[in-house]
């Protein structure tokens, strides 16, 4: 855990409904809280990462919300005109109007240039070193591939000039291990687990950006040790069962079931865990974050994975 905040931007990634929100804000978090002046930006516009503070308009400048944690919501006008501002000298006042009009026609005809704006503002505030982490709540799975490439995409378009230049940095600092790594979001479930594994192999062989960590949510507790599993089974099951129902009042057959069934749901949750472990054959290390049980809340879900988060350095 310690080596994986100590790099200075993670691109938090994953199926859609694994967690990944909470898990990039909990990461972030935990930096802030162990020293570090962090960013999370989030680039799809939905405002979820400043939900568990209260902040629905993030905007594209930088708010604090907690001590040296900030949060930004990426826009692409937004960053094209910082872009202008910044390589062409344009005042920052000035609107972008019918260039933005322009961008979107280029935008949509060639690959990668909406994306390499994305990027480009994320690694900039890497490159520019205000802060000392920057966590990117970044698109689920497909979207975020066509992002990390977008430096390789346009390296394609373009053989000269200041674009490839700032390209080529970028695509070095996307790939430096000691810099940049992916954290993959899953679920110990087959579908994700399937969708992780393909995840961490594209962005091996098409990105290069280095994987840093898996981060498996909701993990059910183990209920039972081996050797209590067997006699939790000669009592369901073997002749003192009878007394058991004389003796202690209710329907034991339903308490029984329940527990069965949440031994079994673990077994296969533990199956799938070691399916993504012997995939990934220890490209990056595992954290894990236990099931929730006790509230729905954004907040206190934030902090339920921060405290499991905060639990791998110990």
């Amino acid at each position: 855990m310690t080596r994986l905040i100590d790099r200075k931007l993670l691109v938090v990634t994953g199926k859609g409904g694994t967690g990944k929100t909470v898990a990039a804000v909990g990461l972030a978090r935990l930096a802030a809280k162990l020293g570090k002046r962090v960013l999370l930006c989030e680039v799809d516009g939905t405002g979820d990462i400043g939900r568990p503070y209260g902040v629905e308009d993030i905007g594209f400048n930088a708010k604090e919300v907690e001590p040296s944690l900030f949060l930004m919501q990426i826009d692409t006008e937004a960053a094209l005109q910082e872009y202008l501002q910044l390589n062409l000298k344009l005042p920052l006042a000035l609107r972008v109007g019918p260039l933005a009009k322009i961008f979107d026609f280029v935008a949509t005809a060639a690959p990668g240039v909406r994306e390499i704006l994305t990027m480009g503002k994320v690694c900039w505030e890497v490159k520019r070193e205000n802060y000392d982490l920057v966590v990117l709540d970044a698109p689920s799975t497909g979207h975020v591939l066509s992002q990390l490439a977008s430096p390789d995409s346009i390296g394609e378009l373009i053989t000269v000039g200041p674009l490839l230049s700032q390209t080529a940095w970028m695509r070095e600092m996307l790939r430096d291990p000691m810099r940049t790594g992916a954290v993959i979001v899953t679920t110990p479930e087959e579908m994700p687990v399937s969708e992780s594994i393909h995840l961490a192999a594209r962005l091996r062989d098409e990105t290069r950006t280095p994987l840093a960590a898996i981060v498996v949510n909701r993990v059910l507790p183990q209920l039972f040790s081996r050797a209590e599993a067997t006699a939790f089974d000669s009592l369901a099951l073997g002749p003192k069962r009878t007394a058991l129902d004389v003796k202690v009042p209710g329907n034991l057959g339903a308490i029984f079931g329940a527990a069965e069934l949440a031994r079994r749901m673990r077994d296969r949750q533990v199956v799938h865990v070691e399916t993504l472990r012997n995939a990934l054959d220890g490209a990056a290390p595992f954290l894990f974050v236990p099931q929730n049980f006790e509230s729905t809340d954004t907040g206190q879900v934030v902090e339920h994975v921060f405290d499991a988060l905060a639990g791998e350095l110990e």
